[in-house]
Order: structure tokens, then sequence, then C-alpha cells
């Protein structure tokens, strides 16, 4: 889970294009559901003011949140403005995404993963 939240948070931070898979978009915001709460948590009992923090920490990630939705709808082939229809939105979110490649990019299922390339006889 952490890989995925530095993958979007760090690496993707205002990327809008191309695509990200289901389990990408579902560890990052279960990533930030866990921070915002602890946040929330940890230091609303120490100080209501130092409580705060979790919403100074929800603004610093709006914007990979907002990214990876997008790419979230392009996984699916829809274009990110889908993320601003209420249900509509989660149900893609849901749905898996196409296969192959679409009008957004490559399919990031078939990335090349070297780790898998290991001990296979090259052509």
């Amino acid at each position: 889970m952490i890989e995925w939240y530095k993958k979007v948070v760090f690496e993707n931070y205002a990327n809008f294009e191309g695509r990200a898979r289901r389990k990408e978009y579902w560890m990052f915001f279960l990533a930030n559901i866990i921070i915002s709460f602890a946040l929330g948590l940890i230091f609303g009992l120490i100080s209501p003011t130092l409580g705060l923090i979790g919403n100074v920490y929800s603004l610093a990630v709006l914007v990979p949140s907002i990214a990876v939705g997008v790419r979230r709808m392009h996984d699916v082939g829809k274009s990110g403005w889908f993320i601003l229809i209420p249900i509509y939105n989660l149900i893609l979110a849901c749905t898996e995404g196409d296969r192959g490649a679409n009008a957004y990019g490559p399919d990031p299922k078939n990335e090349f993963d070297e780790v898998n390339e290991i001990g296979k006889a090259e052509l």
C-alpha cells in the first residue's frame, strides 16, 4: 500500500494523463482515509487547534487525489470530467479498466515487470 501511495503522491503528483488501475486508485484512497483519520484523532486529542493538521494534509493531497481519479476514469475509457458525476464516478472507479490500449494510453496491467522476466530465455 505504501508503494502505491508513493507512486501517486510523489511520482504522479499532478499527472492527469494516462491511466490508473483500480488497485492504484483504491490503495491511494485507503491510505488517505487512514492518514486523515490518524492525524485528526491524534492531533485532535492533543489540542483542537492542532486538529487542523488533518485539514492541511487533505489540502496537500487534493491535487494528487484529483489526478488519480482522472486517470482512473481514463482507464475505463471515459473523460476525466466524469469524476464530477457523484454516483456514476463511484461505479466507474469500481469497474475493471479497458483491456489493451484505449484513447488515453496503454493498459497499465501490461506494464513490463522485470522481476517476472528473470530466468526467461531471450529470443
